[in-house]
């Protein structure tokens, strides 16, 4: 990267640090929903929801911001001059991606405890050290590893790698996390009897149900269970923690 303009390489910096933060918001607050922006000021038993999604959204704003600043920076720099090595790129990307994660980590999980990777477990440092490792140095050291060449490969196995990584770790959500209730809203006109078939198609059983009957709480169920329950009228079948908590009003014996 050597005579690269300041700001194309202070503009990728910026650009990857905010995929990181994307990459931690998306993944870790609302698919895995493993914690919030603020979960560890929050009272565990009875969270704030709405607090907590408008601090993830002042999040993912910011980051927006980031990385708005960091692709003007490239534009401006870049501007007439060409075509460029992609290789520099990723490895300043990577650089950025890799910090982001250190940061976090030093800051919002240990020094300031604002969150955890994992609030529902006793002992979370296990949890954080394992993230940190896989998303804060190996990113900066593939970046560091990187040759100076423009060929596209390493880009292309860097983004297969993290990929993969995300979507197993999404995967295996609801295997880390534990059984869960499930939320089910099944659509109008649905009878009592259809209704069951699916629960017992899907293998799951009732815990609850509103008293509209439109809404069940059950157990948590696999996959193939969840599009059974599709198939017998549900219009919506949610593990979610935030839509649990807004249908507990519902709840009737």
């Amino acid at each position: 990267m050597e005579g690269a303009d300041r700001r194309v390489i202070i503009g990728w910096l910026m650009i990857g640090f905010a995929l990181g933060g994307f990459f931690d918001g998306i993944l870790l607050h609302q698919v895995l929903q493993w914690h919030h922006l603020l979960s560890g000021l929050d009272d565990p038993a009875n969270p704030n929801l709405p607090l907590q999604v408008l601090a993830d959204g002042i999040f993912h704003l910011l980051m927006y911001v980031v990385a708005i600043i960091g692709t003007a920076l490239v534009v401006r720099a870049r501007k007439g001059q060409g075509a460029f090595d992609r290789t520099p790129v990723l490895k300043l990307a990577l650089f950025g991606f890799g910090a982001w994660h250190v940061v976090d980590a030093l800051l919002s999980h240990w020094l300031l405890g604002i969150h955890r990777i994992r609030m529902d477990i006793d002992d979370p440092l296990l949890w954080d050290l394992g993230w940190l490792a896989v998303f804060g140095p190996l990113p900066l050291m593939i970046g560091w590893c990187l040759p100076r060449g423009g060929s596209g490969r390493p880009l292309a196995a860097s983004v297969l790698a993290l990929l993969m990584a995300s979507g197993l770790a999404a995967g295996l959500g609801p295997a880390l996390t534990g059984p869960q209730e499930m939320i089910v809203v099944f659509r109008s006109g649905v009878s009592e009897d259809e209704k069951m078939a699916a629960l017992m198609n899907a293998g799951g059983s009732l815990r609850w149900s509103d008293a509209s009957g439109a809404v069940w709480g059950i157990s948590d169920v696999p996959l193939p269970g969840m599009l059974a329950l599709y198939r017998g009228g549900a219009a919506l079948v949610s593990s979610t923690p935030a839509l649990a908590g807004c249908l507990a009003f519902t709840r009737r014996a």
